[in-house]
């Protein structure tokens, strides 16, 4: 990386925001995926039982998750939870464990539950083979009571594992929406973000797809790598924009402990190291991101949300493909099969324990297809939410959103409009001009500019407590 990213990796994980640190010093602070984190979740000692966790919940529409933690490559960017290749036989025994795992949660759920939404995450599931995707799709339906020709159904790919067999089978079993992770149409980005890719070899992926008939197209974009300039940027935009994707999200690079990119440059907990990206970094991805964003605009998309972009017209279909989209890992309700996933309760999140690195993924993963039916029947990592939390998220999840929300539906739901529940933060976006003052009445929403700082409006709604666990944790 160049001197102008080197100092981009930060203390925290995932750039979570520290204890003291100021959460409007940069503009990208943190991508508020899900709230809280998974480095903010514990042990739970106690275990508690899926049964009783589920017992006072609403299961009429749930959504199910099903993570597969394969890639072919990880890229330099990447912190997911997802290991490099596999082993003959792994991906194999990963399914039979996931079968397993399905067992007790469905009866966790009760005769009642329902699904009204599905994804297939990771990792990549489309580094599955064909055989092994139509037995993923079973293990959803016959196992866990999703009819996913019924529901709509999201599954992310890369380009090289979109092959027309794979995507035959997704498309027969009801896929909706396809998420193609592109990032860049320019060789020498996909090389300086660790992403050895062609960009014929994504023509021609992207053209498996559009052949496959999957309803609504997803194309990633990323800004602020090394070497991007307006020119290169455009390329990519409109490189994507000649296959008239349904939707578009533009994800701006973060340099993370761990990842490729992260030990390329010097080391996050260096002493001198700010904790900040650089501002010249900052005024970079600023800058990109607002071109890209009115590039997208002028042809004919709409903006949801920071990073996600659909195309005017085709919000109904694109509903359809993906349901709430940006905010897929915030629902509640959500029931995560899988040892990458994550499960929502209104009074626990919980999953599997998360790392980053490969050698502690590897180990997650055997203990993972080496367990027992029954030791799916318990929730072992996991965060509690108290009223506070869930209000925090509730504001998050929606103001996150180019709709914001209506105020009247928060006070419902709280006995207090979220300015008497979060007068500090309100007022400091106001103050920087992040909030859309002089929009509807009686709507929360955030003006363009707060939009574009999106990754510091979330972190800043942290608690205390979240924050601090963050902070605590220990990346491994």
């Amino acid at each position: 990386m160049s001197t102008t990213t080197v100092s981009a990796a930060v203390p925290f994980p995932d750039g979570a925001p520290g204890p003291h640190r100021d959460p409007y010093r940069s503009p990208y602070q943190s991508y508020v995926y899900a709230y809280p984190h998974k480095t903010a979740y514990r042990r739970l000692p106690e275990r508690p039982a899926l049964r009783g966790l589920w017992a006072r919940e609403r299961t009429d529409a749930l959504s199910l998750y099903l993570h597969i933690p394969f890639c072919e490559v990880r890229c330099g960017f990447c912190n997911l939870f997802t290991r490099i290749g596999a082993p003959d036989g792994l991906t194999g025994a990963y399914l039979d464990a996931l079968e397993r795992q399905a067992g007790p949660v469905r009866e966790a759920l009760g005769e009642g539950a329902r699904f009204a939404t599905a994804a297939f995450g990771g990792g990549t599931p489309t580094f599955l083979t064909a055989a092994e995707l139509e037995r993923l799709c079973d293990i959803a339906e016959e196992r866990m009571g999703a009819d996913l020709r019924a529901v709509p159904l999201s599954v992310e790919a890369s380009p090289s594992t979109a092959t027309a067999d794979r995507l035959a089978v997704l498309a027969g079993r009801g896929t909706t929406r396809l998420s193609l992770g592109v990032q860049s149409f320019v060789d020498a980005e996909a090389r300086a973000a660790v992403r050895p890719q062609r960009r014929s070899d994504v023509e021609a992926a992207l053209g498996r797809v559009r052949d496959a008939g999957i309803p609504v197209l997803n194309i990633d974009l990323i800004y602020g790598i090394e070497g991007q300039t307006t020119a290169t940027w455009q390329r990519s935009l409109d490189a994507a924009l000649a296959w008239e994707p349904e939707e578009f999200y533009l994800y701006p690079l973060y340099v993370r402990p761990l990842t490729g990119l992260g030990r390329a440059v010097a080391a996050p907990d260096a002493p001198d190291a700010s904790g900040v990206p650089d501002p010249r970094w900052d005024a970079q991805r600023l800058a990109l991101y607002r071109h890209g964003r009115d590039h997208l605009l002028a042809h004919g998309y709409e903006q949801v949300s920071m990073r996600m972009f659909r195309r005017t017209g085709t919000a109904a279909a694109a509903r359809t493909g993906g349901g709430p989209a940006d905010h897929a890992c915030q629902t509640d309700g959500m029931v995560g099969l899988g040892c990458g996933a994550r499960s929502y309760t209104s009074a626990l999140h919980y999953s599997f324990d998360y790392a980053v690195g490969m050698r502690r993924i590897r180990s997650i993963i055997d203990d993972y297809v080496s367990r027992p039916a029954e030791s799916f029947a318990h929730a072992e990592v996991g965060r509690w939410m108290d009223t506070d939390e869930a209000r925090r998220r509730h504001l998050l999840q929606s103001l996150l959103r180019a709709e914001g929300m209506e105020t009247a539906e928060y006070t419902d739901r709280f006995g207090a409009p979220p300015a008497e529940h979060f007068p500090a933060e309100l007022a400091g976006f106001a103050e920087r001009g992040w909030l859309d003052e002089g929009g509807a009445p009686g709507r929360l929403r955030l003006s363009a500019e707060g939009l574009a700082h999106s990754d510091a409006v979330g972190p800043a709604l942290f608690s205390p407590s979240v924050r601090a666990a963050m902070a605590a944790y220990d990346p491994r």
